[in-house]
Formats: C-alpha cells, sequence, structure tokens
C-alpha cells in the first residue's frame, strides 16, 4: 500500500498560486511521483521511502519560498 500525502501553502490566494506554492508544487513534480493539484490542495501518492523524501522536498521549497505556513496530512492508502 503506498502513502498519500496532500498539502496545502499558505498564504493562500484562490486563482493565484504565490512563488511559494509554486516551488511546492515543482518540488513534488521532481519527485517523479503521481501528483495531483486542486484548487486548494496538492496530494502526492508513492512508496513510503519515496514519498517521505518527496515531503522533505515540498516542505523546504516553500519555506525558502516564503511560505508561512504549510498543512499536509498524511494517510497510507485504503485507510
Amino acid at each position: 500500500m503506498a502513502l498519500t500525502v496532500e498539502f496545502t501553502v499558505e498564504p493562500f490566494v484562490a486563482g493565484e498560486p504565490g512563488p511559494h506554492v509554486r516551488a511546492a508544487i515543482e518540488a513534488a513534480r521532481r519527485s517523479g511521483l503521481a501528483v495531483d493539484v486542486g484548487p486548494f490542495g496538492t496530494s502526492v501518492s508513492g512508496d513510503d521511502d519515496r514519498l517521505l523524501d518527496a515531503v522533505d522536498a515540498i516542505v523546504r521549497a516553500a519555506v525558502a519560498a516564503g511560505a508561512t505556513r504549510v498543512s499536509l496530512q498524511l494517510a497510507r492508502d485504503g485507510a
């Protein structure tokens, strides 16, 4: 079973993702895992080690680009 993390990066402005949001999404895409960008959050799914490495990269990219908050939920698929 894979893990899935859903994250939201703030400050959040609907329809206008700032550089901190774009940086987090790009870090997620660079992970090579399945990425689903939604209107209020982004989900990434994959095996444990790769996903946890991706979470580290996502949070670091968001903070480096000016995020004031990164909220995430991590769940095992099927749970």
